[in-house]
């Protein structure tokens, strides 16, 4: 299995990203025009209690196995690796089929007593199949991260979308007759068909090109000595054991620190119904709102996040290889371009969203309704792009008590603020987008700070002013275009010749200070090639 490289890792993981992203946006478009706001609104209740049980099985168990495997794959122990999958997949497993049966057995409790709309039942009930199949595809992706081998992740990722989008809208589409309730059923219904494919594909990979690798490695033409066998055997017993225990203390933090998250995901679709209700919101039209926001506005703001996530999820293996040597410049390096990618990729698409939020939402969704919320939040989006490999590197770093502290504390501060804004009349739903922007905007500030006391990471100031600059004169030039300089009569190609002509106009920006260089080209095997 070859090894990739942390950009490569990382446009590997990029490249799927982007097209799963693209791709998710077909259902989110063509799911409201199918089964409406409250539809989406059913199924975005129902999903927050998947996200936590889900955190619980395989929150901190893959990231780990990532972090085992690039530390034994680079001391050149394979069979460790594979021990170490063995043991993941009987933790993940075990817990995945308990999970699914206590789901199952208090879905009616859920959705009645808990929720403040009892036709989530059926979406609930709907998605429980899943929680041990993702469990199983969790630890997969985790071996092949930890392998540095990003392929088999980026291809399953993308089957599984594929065969997601499909099913997702043929069954809310037959089911709609029977009501919208049914129909938010078989949106999810249809998830778990691609979650299906997804793992089965993970499965296909690792069975034939794992494999097939173990057996060249035994072939009599390998240039490596027979393996003692009887030493090994002897030994595996006890490493067997040392390795569940590893993988219990990596994975307990980093588990507690996404159920902090995902807690306070799921409280903030419970609060935030509840707290619109004293605002004096009726059930229906709660839902629609929160479905608005969770459905529509939220995906949108986290499209050019993909990148982000990628880098996230590369960092794990490659800083995990850094700190066992202890090599603070490599750490440092990593991380400044990770921020900066980070930063520097994520920036014009929030100025998109805030100059464009009627036009796109009016694209998109075929209505302006939620363009005031994205609005609202596209200029803090930059602080949702930086989170995630932040969060990674205290990971990486042995560090998942600091991050779970600072997710902690946003956690509470944005549950207050629900409760405190959601509940008047003259905020509603504008009361959570405040909650959510100070969680984002705390957490964020908080993991940045951890980070730059453990390793003593200097922060460029300099190149935030040139983003900041570079933002601002980009959103003015493509205001300027799209109101001034009339290129089309429909609205979307107006549209999209503005943002390509800010787009362009903020790389180029870009380029002139310094935030991109041609050595950074360079980095791109595709380029390069080219080049």
């Amino acid at each position: 299995m070859r090894k990739q490289s942390f950009i490569q890792g990382t446009l590997i993981l990029l490249a799927a990203g982007i097209i799963n992203r693209m791709l998710g946006f077909i259902p989110r478009i063509i799911l409201p025009r199918v089964i409406g706001a409250e539809g989406v609104g059913l199924y975005q209740l129902g999903y927050p209690f998947f996200i936590v049980l889900i955190t619980i099985i395989t929150g901190g168990i893959p990231l780990a196995i990532a972090k085992m495997v690039a530390e034994a794959e680079g001391e050149g122990r394979p069979e460790e690796s594979r021990r170490i999958l063995h043991s993941g997949l009987a933790l993940s497993l075990g817990l995945g089929v308990f999970f699914t049966l206590l789901a199952l057995f208090s879905a009616s409790w859920v959705s009645n007593v808990i929720l403040t709309d009892s036709r989530v039942y059926y979406t609930f009930v709907s998605m429980t199949p899943m929680i041990a199949i993702v469990a199983v595809s969790a630890i997969y992706r985790g071996y092949f991260q930890g392998r540095q081998n990003m392929v088999p992740s980026a291809l399953s990722s993308v089957l599984e979308s594929v065969i997601r989008i499909v099913f997702m809208l043929w069954f809310s589409w037959l089911l709609l007759p029977r009501g919208v309730a049914y129909a938010a059923a078989g949106a999810m219904l249809g998830v778990t068909v691609g979650e299906i494919v997804g793992m089965l594909a993970l499965l296909w990979q690792y069975y034939y090109i794992v494999k097939r690798d173990k057996k060249a490695d035994l072939s009599p033409t390998a240039n490596t000595p027979a393996p003692v066998e009887n030493p090994e055997k002897t030994a595996a017993p006890a490493k067997n054991h040392s390795i569940f225990k590893r993988l219990i203390r990596i994975s307990v933090p980093v588990t507690a620190g996404r159920l902090v998250g995902s807690f306070s995901y799921l409280l903030e679709s419970i609060i935030t119904a509840r707290s619109l209700a004293l605002a004096g919101i009726a059930t229906a039209a709660a839902t629609a709102q929160y479905g608005s926001l969770q459905g529509m506005v939220i995906p949108l703001l986290l499209l050019p996040g993909v990148l982000s996530s990628s880098l996230a999820v590369s960092l794990v293996p490659s800083l995990s290889e850094a700190s066992a040597r202890r090599d603070l410049p490599t750490i440092h390096k990593r991380m400044h371009q990770a921020l900066r990618l980070a930063m520097v990729t994520g920036a014009p698409f929030a100025a998109v969203m805030y100059i464009f939020a009627v036009p796109l939402c009016t694209l998109m969704y075929g209505n302006a309704d939620t363009a005031p919320m994205l609005r609202m939040m596209a200029p803090f989006a930059l602080f949702l792009y930086v989170q995630a490999p932040l969060q990674a590197a205290l990971q990486a770093m042995e560090r998942p008590g600091r991050a779970l502290f600072n997710t902690l504390i946003g956690a509470v501060v944005k549950i207050a603020l629900i409760l405190l804004l959601a509940s008047q009349p003259e905020y509603g739903i504008y009361g959570a987008i405040i909650a959510i922007i100070v969680n984002s905007i705390l957490v964020t500030m908080l993991h940045g700070y951890s980070l730059v006391r453990l390793i003593s990471l200097s922060i460029r100031l300099a190149d935030l002013l040139k983003i900041l600059a570079a933002m601002i004169i980009m959103a003015a030039g493509m205001s300027y275009i799209y109101t001034s300089v009339p290129i089309a009569p429909a609205q979307w190609a107006q549209f999209l010749f503005a943002a390509g002509s800010g787009m362009a106009l903020y790389f180029g920006i870009c380029l002139l200070s310094g935030l991109i260089s041609i050595r950074d080209l360079d980095r791109v095997p595709f380029i390069k090639k080219r080049r």
